[in-house]
């Protein structure tokens, strides 16, 4: 088995205990950057590059799947992210006109509703009871607050026990005690009250679609010291309307793949723990297709080459 393809299902449950003890804010943890962008629906409007979405009415046959081939982020559902690793997710929602229902969107509507994402999520969590997953609700759009409140209504009852209280920043251990498995993370004003639900988790964003001024951001930040509690380096490059039909011929697939080699350099130079340099969570497109989620999960071991690919003994 390559490692692209090994399965790190159940890798919090076989890490070393010392590690189980440890805040997660000091753990090393594989992202997905807009982690449901794998079903986007050509056929809805454009929501997004601004420049893009002012044209749909009148080119939409035309632009509606330029902004699908570049807003597709992720190929893996996500049962299949949290197979191969992945235990962080970026989750933008947005309401629609036409219905009731709650989607998820990157550039378009997903086909996926937040209800079917998350009802697939706890499927999986019931099924690997010691794994632990960070959830950031952000970037919301065509949203009332009664649409909010429903939401968050939605997601408490959905996960019941499963949600950890934000009192203080837990272990594995503390989680697998009290049967949490979710952190879930809600990035709107006045719900700072609530005690399920955590505030913003700070994303460094390069907003560039140069690898090398990405890891030159990444390490500017590193230099500033590390946030408090949970916070991500995304290794996402970015690409506006401009450069969407610049690249008529291309994908963001095609650029994002051609620069993972000198992100993953990156990665592996990197360290989890408290001190200011530390990094706690990655966030990168296409998971799953790469080494990318190893090279995280092995920043997690002393002794990285005791990682086997069966994923047995993470020390």
């Amino acid at each position: 088995m390559t490692d692209a393809m090994a399965s790190f299902a159940d890798w919090m449950s076989n890490l070393n205990e010392k590690l189980t003890e440890i805040p997660l804010s000091q753990l090393a943890v594989p992202g997905s950057h807009n982690a449901m962008a794998y079903s986007l629906d050509v056929n809805s409007s454009v929501l997004e590059p601004k420049k893009l979405k002012s044209l749909d009415k009148m080119f939409s046959a035309f632009l509606r799947p330029i902004v699908k081939k570049w807003g597709t982020v992720q190929e893996k559902t996500i049962s299949e992210q949290l197979e191969a690793g992945v235990r962080y997710f970026d989750l933008r929602v947005a309401g629609k006109p036409e219905s009731s229902d709650l989607f998820f969107y990157h550039g378009l509507y997903t086909t996926m509703t937040v209800e079917g994402g998350m009802t697939e999520l706890v499927t999986w969590l019931r099924q690997h009871t010691k794994e632990v997953v960070i959830l950031a609700f952000s970037h919301f759009k065509e949203m009332s607050d009664s649409q909010h409140s429903d939401l968050t209504g939605f997601l408490k009852e959905h996960f019941k026990t499963q949600l950890c209280p934000k009192t203080q920043m837990p272990s594995l251990k503390d989680c697998w005690e009290k049967g949490y498995q979710v952190v879930l993370s809600y990035d709107k004003s006045g719900i700072n009250d609530d005690p399920f639900l955590w505030p913003p988790i700070q994303y460094w964003w390069a907003d560039d679609s140069d690898p090398q001024k990405v890891i030159s951001y990444l390490n500017n930040q590193k230099q500033k010291g590390r946030p408090d509690g949970f916070f991500v380096a995304g290794l996402n490059l970015t690409f506006d309307g401009n450069d969407m039909l610049l690249y008529l011929l291309k994908s963001l697939k095609e650029k994002t793949m051609s620069a993972y080699p000198l992100l993953l350099d990156w990665v592996k130079e990197q360290h989890r723990g408290s001190d200011r340099e530390s990094i706690n969570i990655f966030a990168g497109d296409y998971v799953g297709v790469n080494s990318f989620i190893q090279d995280v999960i092995r920043l997690n071991s002393a002794d990285k080459s005791s990682l086997n690919e069966n994923n047995s003994d993470i020390i």
